[in-house]
């Protein structure tokens, strides 16, 4: 019986790295180390160890059968199966979580083939079928929803922002709402990456390790200088820009957990239901697109590797599928008209 033990390890570099106590998922760590950003390599860690802690085998036992029973028991209701997501109607795990543990195993068993442990990968890349006269398709072991994300009204935009109570925290969220920066980019900025003479932001730190320059409103450039000006610490030492204002840790870097604390207090004080940092950013593309800014500006600006993941800023933005709509329909009645 194998039962992995997720665990920090310290680093002689200074830095710590998941361990879970194998020699081969502590190499391929190793190796996700290597090409990712620390919390890709913790969710990785977390991932292999819910895989094989469900399944109960070293990783050169592991077999088709055992992927499809953890698919299975990943499924299984976790709190009755009368309670379910509202956004997909599902009991068990999210098809989407399922669907990246499936990936972070997969990527372990491709690194263990290179190196000759192992000689296939258990994980099938999809279920093969044949429909009547066609030829044989695959179908992904996992079918996740596409489903939109959610964004704030203007309405909503306004009182939030009334609601927070410095000039600190209305420039981060300005600078999601209004640049549609992700908030490890809004954390992640320096005070040498901004360049308010040009009214843009250098992103050193994106997703991916991807670095981009992006323009952002005039609006948030000035409440940034507010926030310099009148609330940053002169004694701080870091060069990070949003910094903790008071208390033990003032003049140190804000922390996720503090931005998101500062979010949710804000959120309640402007009465609005439900609201997360990715969320401003979804709004603020959605603007952007409503506005008329071209797709492709807008995947420069979100940082997006891929066009895909652009478009669903068309279906959020409320007058396009209606514009197209409705000059189509146009020109479908006027060639109506002709031929009579």
């Amino acid at each position: 019986m194998f039962l992995p033990c997720l665990a920090i390890a310290p680093q002689p570099d200074g830095g710590h790295l998941p361990r879970l106590g194998n020699r081969l998922l502590d190499d391929y760590l190793d190796l996700v180390a290597a090409r990712a950003r620390p919390n890709t390599v913790l969710a990785t860690a977390f991932d292999l160890k819910v895989f094989f802690e469900a399944v109960g085998k070293e990783p050169a036992r592991v077999g088709g059968a055992d992927v499809l029973a953890f698919i299975k028991q990943q499924r299984r209701p976790r709190r009755g199966a009368a309670v379910v997501r509202i956004e997909d109607g599902e009991a068990g795990l999210s098809a989407r979580t399922i669907k990246r543990r499936l990936a972070s195993v997969a990527g372990l068993f491709e690194y263990l083939i290179v190196r000759g442990d192992v000689e296939r990968n258990p994980v099938p890349r999809g279920l093969a079928t044949r429909s009547p006269g066609r030829a044989v398709r695959g179908v992904p072991l996992i079918r996740t929803p596409r489903t939109l994300p959610r964004v704030i009204d203007p309405d909503q935009a306004d009182a939030l922002l009334a609601a927070l109570r410095t000039h600190r925290d209305r420039a981060m969220v300005q600078a999601m709402l209004l640049g549609g920066l992700r908030r490890c980019e809004v954390l992640g900025l320096r005070l040498g990456d901004v360049h308010p003479g040009e009214k843009r932001l250098f992103i050193a730190e994106g997703k991916g390790a991807h670095q981009r320059i992006v323009p952002v409103s005039p609006r948030f450039f000035a409440t940034l200088a507010d926030y310099l000006e009148l609330e940053r610490p002169r004694t701080s030492a870091t060069d990070r820009l949003f910094v903790v204002l008071k208390g033990a840790r003032r003049g140190q870097p804000l922390s996720p957990a503090g931005l998101d604390e500062i979010i949710a207090g804000a959120r309640r004080r402007a009465g609005v239901a439900h609201l997360t940092c990715h969320q401003l950013r979804h709004t603020c593309f959605t603007r952007l697109r409503e506005a008329g800014m071209a797709l492709e500006a807008i995947q420069a600006q979100a940082g997006h590797r891929s066009i895909e993941s652009t478009r669903i800023y068309l279906h959020l933005a409320n007058d396009w599928l209606a514009g197209e709509y409705r000059r189509a329909v146009e020109a479908i009645d006027a060639q109506a008209l002709v031929e009579r």
